[in-house]
């Protein structure tokens, strides 16, 4: 038996430079799983359309399923020698079955055998990643129902601009979760898996034949069999929403990182989260969010490495396409360790309440509160916009509280200001309840 689905059109062997180059079993061996079901759905067609008999599809599923079986207890190996997954399978299957296992191919095309490998491999790969959100999202929640009443200094620019709920701060990533969560639901529906596309131009075997139901997958028959084999939008969709994903990791990372330095010191990372200095053994670096918040740049790599090289191919099959596995296996590995471990930063983290406390103490936080105090009292928005604008630089440039000026004082920049009206808006709590618009939940 040859070694490879193809050659019977050549008389020279392959320059083993050739065969190194195009080798792909490295990487691609992770859709073993998804072939073999692949395989076994198409001997379930050949059996309907009458190129196997009952008891040839029985032959040959027993033995594509002891090869799973094999594969799981790892009694089977894969074989790097030789060009793809698909063709170590019906290697392993023709050592089973002998030259039964060359009907196997009847009607069928590695193009479109890929294709539906790499759908499966992905809807299965996208029910983890929404598993795995959910996960980091009850993190957050946990740790925002845990501090509910909890006010910490929101920011702006890198600057302190207004008090906020923990719970709303936290309450923002939920939300960006969501949205990741829900496009990898609609790509995973939008995923439709067919056979019967051939190499390009469709089978002999009628299209109703190639409805199938295998355990936990429904297949059937190919719209455009040009498109089935040329299509990789669902690759690149699952690339730009783990971009998205993880550029909302790298934020909260970020956050995190901000937070945990000493400038800051509103929380403590767990140390099993964190690593130390080679040089300087009083370091604790927060090496963990780091690594999310650079694996980022690689997100995006994979994300343009797919789409430059699916620019300008003709239809309909071309080997570029093999070249979509590293980069969607590589972000789906990426996404699935960076939320395991944000879970895990997110609930062994500690808070440091009173350092926030401190921070909250800065008067400048509650700026805009008393420009809506000085709304209420009938003033033109922009005119209380520049009268506690003033307010506030004066206090900053003679390093005097606003909370210590006397009414005598305040009514240099308005007679509508008064100490006591003033001295009830600096309270976090206070202030984040005055927002009304936000809907909290």
């Amino acid at each position: 038996m040859a070694k490879k689905l193809w050659g019977g059109r050549f008389a020279k062997s392959t320059d083993p430079i050739v065969e190194k180059f195009t080798k792909s079993v490295h990487y691609d061996q992770k859709l073993a799983w998804y072939d073999l079901f692949g395989s076994m759905a198409h001997i379930q067609v050949l059996k309907k359309a009458g190129y196997v008999t009952a008891a040839e599809a029985g032959r040959i599923t027993k033995a594509l399923g002891g090869i799973y079986n094999g594969l799981v207890k790892g009694t089977v190996k894969i074989d790097q020698t030789v060009e793809d997954i698909h063709t170590d399978i019906q290697n392993k299957l023709y050592a089973m079955v002998g030259d039964l296992a060359l009907k196997l191919h009847t009607a069928r095309s590695r193009n479109d055998q890929v294709a539906l490998a790499t759908k499966v491999y992905c809807k299965m790969e996208l029910a983890k990643l929404i598993a795995a959100i959910s996960g980091l999202r009850d993190a957050l929640k946990t740790l925002a129902g845990k501090n509910k009443d909890l006010v910490l200094p929101g920011f702006t620019h890198m600057q302190h601009a207004q008090p906020v709920y923990l719970k709303d701060y936290l309450g923002s990533y939920v939300e960006m979760l969501k949205r990741d969560a829900g496009r990898l639901a609609d790509i995973s529906e939008n995923i439709n898996l067919t056979m019967g596309a051939g190499a390009l131009a469709g089978t002999p075997i009628d299209a109703g034949k190639y409805k199938v139901s295998i355990p936990g997958l429904k297949i059937g028959p190919t719209v455009n069999s040009i498109d089935s084999v040329s299509d990789r939008d669902f690759v690149i969709e699952i690339l730009s929403a783990l971009s998205i994903a993880g550029m909302h990791l790298s934020r909260l990372a970020e956050d995190l990182i901000i937070w945990s330095t000493r400038e800051f010191d509103f929380i403590e990372i767990d140390e099993a989260f964190c690593t130390g200095s080679s040089l300087m053994p009083q370091k604790k670096n927060a090496d963990t969010l780091e690594m999310v918040r650079g694996y980022a740049g690689r997100l995006y790599g994979n994300l343009m490495s797919v789409l430059v090289m699916m620019k300008g191919l003709p239809l309909a099959y071309n080997r570029d396409m093999q070249l979509d596995k590293e980069p969607l296996f590589g972000s789906i590995e990426i996404v699935l360790s960076e939320l395991a471990v944000m879970s895990g930063v997110v609930r062994t983290l500690k808070l440091n309440k009173a350092k926030i406390e401190e921070h909250l103490e800065d008067e400048s936080l509650y700026a805009t509160d008393m420009v809506y105090y000085l709304v209420d009292k009938g003033m033109p928005f922009k005119t209380a916009h520049t009268v506690v604008g003033k307010l506030i630089k004066h206090s900053i440039d003679n390093g005097i509280e606003i909370k210590s000026m006397t009414d005598r004082e305040l009514a240099k920049f308005s007679g509508k200001l008064e100490r006591k009206g003033l001295l009830k808006l600096f309270n976090p709590k206070v202030s984040v309840e005055s927002k009304r618009s936000v809907s909290r939940k």
